[in-house]
C-alpha cells in the first residue's frame, strides 16, 4: 500500500513559527552537557554509599559525604558522547531491532489493511467509529508504541470523518488522541515503560495489572469526550471545522488495499508475539535482549508469511530502525550527561540536595512532583527513550530516598512524557499530524485543553493510589 502525503505551508511566517517551536533535542542536550560540565567547577562533589539488595543497587540513606572535586575538561565534553553511546548501547540496539521488526511489518501492509478494513465496515454507523478505532490506536500505542506512524492514518482517517460528516478535530483526536492514550498507560510498550524499567533495575513490563486498569480508564475518558463532541457537530454542522480542505494542504493516500487471508495470518502472528512476550517475561525472567531477538524472530516469520524476499525484509528491517535512529541517538546523547556529571561526581550531590528538600514533603506529594518534574522536562526532550534514559537514573535512587517505590517512579515518568506529547509544540509528530488534519496548533490546544486537565486529574488519583498500595515489586 503506498501512501503519499504532502504537506506545504502557505506562508514564510508559518514556517518560520513552526521552526522556532521545533527545539532540536540534540542541540539541547549538547547545552546540557556543556552547562553539566561547567557545574563540575562549582558544585561540592559527593557520594553516597551503594550496597546490592535483591539483585539491585541501592544508596545508603545517612551516607552521603563530600569529596575531593573532579572538574570535567573541555576534551572530556566532547569524548563524554561516544562514552555516552557506548554506555547506551543495549538500549540503543533494543530500539534499533525493534523498531527493524516492526518495517518488515509495515511493508506487509497489514496493518493499513486492517484499518482501511474497519473504517469501510463502519462507514454508516459514523459515530461507532470513535471507540473502535481509538481502541485501534491504543492498543497500538501500548503494546509498540505508535507515534510516528500516526501521521499516515491521519491522512486516511481524518477525510473519512469529515465524509461521514463528521469534521477534522474528530478524526485527528481518533488517530492521536488514541495512540496516545495508548503510550501513556504503556502496558507493553517497550520505547518508554521497558526501557525506564530496565534503568531502574524493575522486571521488565512488571506491574502491569495497574498499567491495565490506567489504560482502560483513560481509553473511557477518552471516547467520551471525543464522542460528546461529535454528537454535538451532528446536531449542530455549523460548529464542524473542516480543516482538512483547506488552501495549503493536500494528502494523497490509496485506499484500495484489501484485507486479505495473508493479512489475517500475519495479524494473528502479531499478536501471538506479544502472548510470547508476556510469558516470557513473566515466567522465564526475560530481559532487553531476549525481547529484542523475540521481535526480531518474529518480524522474520512475518517477512516469510508476507511473501517478502530475503532482500526485502532486510530493506524494510533498515527503514523501520532508520525511522528510530534519532531517538536512539538522543539516548546516547542522555548517557552523555550522566557520563558528565558521574565523572564529576555530581549525582549523588544532587540526589542529596533533592532529596533533602523533598524530605520535607510527603511521599505520596513527591510521586505527584516527580510526575510534574517529568512533564517539564518532555517539552524539551520529546523523545520517551531518551527521556528515561536521562532521568531514570537520578528518579530511581531518589525515589528510594524519599519514600517512593521505583514502580512509581517509572509510572510518573511514563504519565508525564505522555500527557504532554498532546501539547507541547516541541512534538514534532503533534505538528506534522495537524499539518496533516490542517489544523491550527492554537485551536488543537484550546480544544483538547479541558481533556488534558482530566487526564493530569486521573493520573494525580493513579499515583496516589500506586503510593498507598505501595506499587512494586519495589
Amino acid at each position: 500500500m503506498e501512501k503519499n502525503i504532502e504537506v506545504t505551508h502557505q506562508n514564510h511566517s508559518q514556517k518560520k513559527d513552526k521552526k522556532a517551536l521545533n527545539i532540536n533535542a540534540f542541540v539541547l542536550l549538547f547545552f546540557v552537557i556543556v552547562i553539566s560540565a561547567i557545574l563540575t567547577y562549582i558544585m561540592p562533589a559527593g557520594e553516597y554509599d551503594r550496597v546490592e539488595k535483591d539483585g539491585r543497587t541501592i544508596v545508603t540513606p545517612d551516607s552521603f559525604h563530600l569529596t575531593d572535586s573532579s572538574p570535567v575538561g573541555f576534551f572530556d565534553i566532547f569524548s563524554s558522547i561516544h562514552t555516552g553511546l557506548v554506555n547506551g548501547a543495549g538500549i540503543i540496539f533494543f530500539i534499533l531491532i525493534i523498531g527493524g521488526a516492526f518495517g518488515i511489518l509495515k511493508t506487509t501492509g497489514a496493518l493499513d489493511a486492517l484499518i482501511l478494513n474497519l473504517t469501510a465496515k463502519l462507514a454508516n454507523r459514523e459515530l461507532l467509529l470513535i471507540p473502535v478505532l481509538m481502541l485501534f490506536f491504543g492498543a497500538g500505542g501500548t503494546l509498540m508504541g505508535m507515534s510516528e506512524e500516526t501521521i499516515v492514518y491521519i491522512a486516511i482517517i481524518t477525510p473519512l470523518a469529515i465524509a461521514l460528516g463528521l469534521d477534522a478535530m474528530v478524526g485527528f483526536a481518533i488517530v492521536s488522541l488514541g495512540a496516545n492514550i495508548g503510550f501513556m498507560s504503556a502496558i507493553l510498550n517497550p520505547f518508554n515503560v521497558g526501557i525506564a524499567q530496565s534503568i531502574a533495575e524493575l522486571p521488565t513490563f512488571s506491574g502491569i495489572g495497574l498499567r491495565i486498569v490506567l489504560f482502560v480508564t483513560l481509553y473511557l475518558v477518552g471516547v467520551i469526550y471525543v464522542y460528546r463532541y461529535a454528537k454535538k457537530i451532528k446536531a449542530n454542522p455549523e460548529k464542524r471545522f473542516i480543516g482538512i480542505v483547506q488552501e495549503g494542504n493536500q494528502v494523497n493516500v490509496d485506499s484500495t488495499v484489501k484485507l486479505t487471508t495473508r493479512h489475517k495470518w500475519i495479524l494473528s502472528i502479531f499478536l501471538l508475539n506479544f502472548v510470547v512476550l508476556i510469558f516470557g517475561v513473566i515466567k522465564l525472567g526475560w530481559y532487553i535482549t531476549e525481547i529484542a531477538s523475540l521481535f526480531l524472530l518474529f518480524g522474520i516469520i512475518i517477512g516469510v508469511v508476507g511473501k517478502l524476499s530475503p532482500n526485502k525484509m532486510a530493506d524494510s528491517f533498515i527503514d523501520g530502525a532508520k525511522e528510530l535512529i534519532g531517538g536512539a541517538l538522543i539516548i546516547g546523547f542522555a548517557q552523555a550527561i550522566l557520563v558528565v556529571i558521574q565523572d564529576g561526581k555530581l549525582i549523588d550531590s544532587v540526589l542529596f540536595y533533592s532529596s533533602t528538600f523533598l524530605s520535607q514533603l510527603s511521599p505520596i506529594m513527591n510521586a505527584i512532583g516527580m510526575f510534574f518534574l517529568q512533564l517539564f522536562l518532555n517539552f524539551f526532550v520529546p523523545s520517551g527513550s531518551g527521556q528515561a534514559a536521562l532521568t531514570m537514573p537520578i528518579m530511581a535512587p531518589l525515589s528510594d530516598l524519599v519514600g517512593v517505590t521505583r514502580q512509581t517512579a517509572v509510572l510518573a515518568f511514563q504519565l508525564g512524557d505522555g500527557i504532554s506529547n498532546s501539547i507541547f509544540p516541541t512534538s514534532g509528530v503533534l505538528l506534522a499530524g495537524l499539518a496533516v488534519a490542517g489544523i491550527p496548533y492554537t485551536r488543537w490546544v484550546k480544544w483538547v485543553l479541558p481533556l488534558l486537565l482530566i487526564q493530569i486529574v486521573i493520573t494525580i488519583l493513579f499515583l496516589i493510589i500506586a503510593q498507598v498500595i505501595h506499587y512494586g515489586p519495589f
